[in-house]
């Protein structure tokens, strides 16, 4: 913890989840960095995985960087099959004392001149009023997924029943339209605590100062305008978007996860699919098996991080992601012989392996991923096609955005059981890794890569957003 001085201070909140971690945490690195701020940095220790702590013991020393870990709440009156935005809603709100007690005591070592939340912070504004400080969201994912969050309140007013009874798709002014199947869990039960926690916080963004998204305009470029530009977004009122990103984990030298590293300087360029689900993803016991011979099948050279099965809910890790010591024998839960018959062409890993060094190498030339918006900028940036396999929250809306884009193919599922078939695994493996299509999927990466470069670097539109927003928190304007 550092001795904080009298620069400006930036105050920001996280909730639960990897998600929302890494991008805050890339944000306070480029206030530091570029701007001159220091920040602190508030973290949940109530559902905090292992994960969460193996990444903020791995931060390099910052001068302008003060982790302050929030004291647990009590969540002993949550039963545990309670869903994720129920256990976030309620953590989030119980640690609001805590919360306004830490920056009481810090308002003498220098000037809070904002507060910055992620998607499930907003309880937070109350204490923002207080302080007198400017409050502002931070979406971890899409513009085209906040979109959607901003004008849910006005879909609620709008629909009688369920969003999953209405006859076609949703329609979001100015975007495109959201297939049924595709909507975030939580708001497929109207009647469910998870929905009105959820409800809860999309309502309240209009109450923001402004929303910083990890998006770039030429990535999202159509929602983007839609949030300026709609009359029924203006009426809603919308505050000022800023879209800052990407805002990806930077790559590290570490000795975790090395033995994949060294696995792959020994493939050939561009020939290893990456196959990883994330933080908090989890396949049930048939689908594991069926990934596995498809994978076999498709005699394609792969790195798989495997995770124990869940025949419950596919975020089953959600919680108590980066853990490996109860995930057994791989061997239980894949096929027989599928470790000898793959030995050479594919690496087989439990849980964890170091994801963006693994997209930023050299041998790595396709992703099979769960379409977290991490991950998804993560591939980009590092010109890597995928595919789009989503499981939960915004990441089955973020999927179809990446077959329009051309740089991802979504597999289908089996009719009935809603698993994805070897044959089809088979299929969409050879595609990205040797088709004309996944050649072309790489050229559109790399298009979308060097835009990025472009609106982060001097001059660019993200850069310069950024900038305009620090120099407004820093003139008290």
């Amino acid at each position: 913890m550092e001795t904080l001085n009298l620069k400006p201070h930036v105050a920001i909140l996280a909730s639960p989840g990897m998600g929302h971690l890494i991008p805050l945490l890339e944000l306070a690195k480029r206030l530091i960095s570029l701007h001159g701020f220091s920040v602190l940095f508030f973290v949940q220790t109530t559902y905090s995985s292992v994960a969460q702590s193996q990444l903020l013991f791995s931060l390099p020393d910052s001068p302008g960087l003060n982790i302050v870990e929030l004291p647990p709440a009590d969540v002993s009156d949550i039963p545990s099959h309670a869903d994720a935005d129920t256990r976030i809603g309620l953590v989030m709100r119980r640690s609001m004392p805590a919360l306004e007690t830490s920056l009481s005591n810090y308002g003498s070592a220098g000037p809070v001149t904002a507060l910055i939340v992620d998607m499930f912070g907003t309880d937070a504004f109350d204490i923002a009023l207080k302080f007198g400080l400017p409050k502002y969201l931070f979406c971890t994912s899409s513009a085209a997924f906040l979109a959607y969050l901003l004008y849910l309140p006005s879909l609620h007013q709008q629909t009688e029943g369920e969003f999953c009874d209405l006859g076609g798709p949703i329609m979001i002014p100015g975007c495109a339209p959201i297939q049924i199947k595709d909507l975030n869990d939580a708001v497929k039960d109207r009647k469910s605590e998870g929905y009105r926690w959820f409800l809860h916080h999309v309502c309240r963004y209009k109450e923001a100062d402004g929303i910083l998204v990890n998006t770039w305009e030429e990535l999202d470029w159509k929602s983007l305008r839609a949030l300026r530009e709609e009359d029924a977004f203006k009426q809603i009122p919308t505050p000022p978007v800023y879209p800052i990103g990407p805002l990806i984990k930077e790559v590290q030298t570490s000795l975790r996860g090395v033995e994949c590293l060294l696995w792959l300087e020994k493939q050939p360029p561009e020939s290893v699919l990456f196959v990883s689900f994330g933080s908090g993803g989890s396949l049930s016991s048939a689908q594991v098996k069926e990934l596995a011979w498809g994978l076999e099948q498709s005699q394609q050279r792969f790195l798989w991080v495997v995770r124990r099965p869940n025949d419950f809910t596919p975020s089953a890790s959600f919680f108590s992601s980066g853990g490996n010591e109860d995930e057994g024998n791989l061997a239980e839960y894949l096929p027989v012989g599928f470790l000898d018959r793959t030995l050479g062409v594919g690496l087989v890993v439990p849980c964890w392996a170091p994801q963006v060094e693994i997209l930023a190498h050299s041998s790595t030339g396709g992703f099979l991923t769960h379409c977290g918006w991490n991950s998804t900028l993560e591939s980009l940036v590092h010109c890597v096609p995928m595919i789009a396999w989503p499981l939960y929250a915004e990441q089955r809306m973020n999927a179809p955005m990446l077959v329009d884009l051309r740089v991802a193919v979504r597999p289908i599922l089996g009719a009935g059981d809603g698993v994805v078939g070897r044959k089809e695994i088979e299929r969409v493996a050879r595609l990205v890794m040797e088709g004309a299509e996944g050649n072309e999927m790489k050229a559109k990466t790399r298009q979308l890569r060097d835009s990025a470069i472009r609106t982060s670097t001097v001059g660019g539109s993200g850069y310069n957003l950024l900038c305009q927003v620090a120099s407004e928190w820093k003139n008290g304007t």
